[in-house]
């Protein structure tokens, strides 16, 4: 098993999972009442902590306490599954159909931007990988290995600030909204950044052991 490229997926599968919980939690708050379309804001008017708190959702169910229970229900799942079962023989593909019915039942709609990357990477997790100091020097090599565990730390911090800020808007300090909506756009650039590293050292990482 290549537990470096298993660890990232685990991370993040059950970060975005929470947030799926978190978009259900906020869903059920609304109450037994039908969405007006497809498109919802999981954090109505009244449970909404800044303007630009609203977490656009996609739902196919017209209801949003039900579109909402559901999404706990997935979110929940998503964070068992990657923590504990993505590394079985079907747990990439189970792992992918669980990202796309929280998508479309309300888990939230910016996560779709990383699921396919989070599947793509978990079907390496049992995969034998290539030798990358054939790909690359070894200076190259050394500082991504080494720094793997700082990657996924920092990726997994921005990425939680981030999502903390989408949903309520506060930072120590700052009152101004737009500069708040300005440093989570950062914060979520920054993570970007970070996971695409994460994921690259720890397949570096896995391919070194193997070989």
């Amino acid at each position: 098993m290549n537990k470096s490229t298993r660890l990232n997926v685990s991370v993040f599968g059950s970060i975005f999972g929470l947030s799926g919980i978190c978009h259900g939690f906020f869903e059920t708050l609304q109450g037994f009442k039908p969405a007006s379309s497809m498109f919802i804001m999981a954090i109505g008017d009244a449970q909404r902590m800044w303007i630009h708190g609203n977490e656009p959702a996609f739902t196919i169910i017209p209801n949003y306490l039900i579109s909402g229970i559901v999404s706990i229900l997935l979110g929940l799942c998503i964070m068992i599954w990657a923590i504990k079962y993505v590394h079985l023989k079907y747990g990439s593909l189970i792992l992918l159909i669980l990202f796309i019915s929280s998508f479309l039942t309300g888990g939230g709609i910016a996560q779709v931007l990383f699921f396919p990357w989070i599947w793509f990477v978990s079907t390496k997790i049992n995969k034998s990988l290539e030798n990358s100091k054939k790909e690359s020097n070894d200076m190259v090599n050394n500082i991504l290995i080494k720094n793997w565990p700082v990657f996924l730390f920092t990726a997994a911090v921005f990425l939680v600030s981030a999502l903390t800020i989408a949903v309520t808007g506060y930072i120590p300090g700052m009152s101004n909204q737009d500069v708040v909506l300005s440093i989570m756009l950062i914060l979520l650039g920054l993570f970007i950044i970070f996971f695409i590293l994460s994921f690259i050292s720890g397949l570096k990482r896995d391919s070194i052991k193997r070989a």
